[in-house]
């Protein structure tokens, strides 16, 4: 069984729960997931279209029977036997509302930054002169033991760019290839993610919905239809006899 789906981050926004609690959510696209290959328990997903592939992708989506020339490719933990390459996947197989679900994602890119803003340092003093270390980030070292500088010291540098995982979010709803998730998560718009299934919620609150927006089951609508027939088939019997 596949326990994770790819997607891509569509915008995030804010709705209401049916005990009136006001919560952000994030709506990502995870249609069109296809099985590549099957690797020693891992499986290897496809997502997202582009012009042109290489030969040896080209080749790999030939053999699994896939017309379409896919742009990301991640392997995951699944249950080999019960998946077949070439098959694509729906997003209500994999996720439900009321899942628990951890989000991996590249974080937004920001370029070269100081301490203050990549670390959130406080900085020098405001006054007795020291208009000019406002920003800075202090001493860096020790004296002459150890007579360097630590490894992995945070000081500036690039900003962003990093795989984030962010864990413990809520599947609020699925529907029509689209996963509408409580919580934040990181990348920006367009950005892949890769949506693992962890568990299912404490506690869960579904989504409030208007009234123009609840749908009568199918089920119902048929469970009705029967017994007017089956009240028609009686009065007829009650006339003829």
């Amino acid at each position: 069984m596949v326990n994770a789906i790819l997607g891509k981050k569509v915008t995030q926004s804010q709705k209401f729960l049916e005990d009136g609690t006001r919560v952000p959510v994030t709506t990502i696209w995870a249609g069109e997931n296809y099985v590549v290959r099957t690797l020693p328990d891992k499986v290897q997903l496809g997502f997202g279209i582009k012009k042109h592939v290489g030969k040896p992708t080209a080749g790999t989506l030939k053999k699994a029977g896939i017309d379409k020339n896919l742009r990301f490719f991640r392997e995951i933990n699944a249950d080999v036997a019960e998946v077949t390459p070439g098959t694509m996947l729906a997003v209500a197989e994999v996720l439900k509302a009321g899942d628990r679900v951890q989000v991996m994602g590249i974080s937004k890119g920001k370029g070269f930054a100081g301490g203050v803003k990549r670390h959130h340092f406080k900085g020098g003093p405001r006054t007795h002169g020291q208009s000019d270390r406002e920003r800075a980030p202090g001493s860096i070292g020790q004296t002459t033991t150890p007579g360097r500088v630590y490894k992995g010291k945070r000081m500036a540098g690039r900003m962003g760019s990093d795989q984030v995982t962010v864990k413990n979010l809520t599947v609020l709803d699925v529907a029509d290839d689209t996963v509408t998730i409580k919580g934040l998560v990181p990348g920006g718009r367009n950005s892949l993610l890769v949506i693992t299934k962890t568990g299912d919620a404490k506690k869960f609150v579904p989504l409030y919905r208007e009234p123009s927006e609840v749908v009568e089951e199918p089920q119902v609508e048929a469970k009705q239809e029967e017994a007017e027939v089956k009240k028609e088939e009686n009065a007829s019997q009650e006339s003829t006899s």
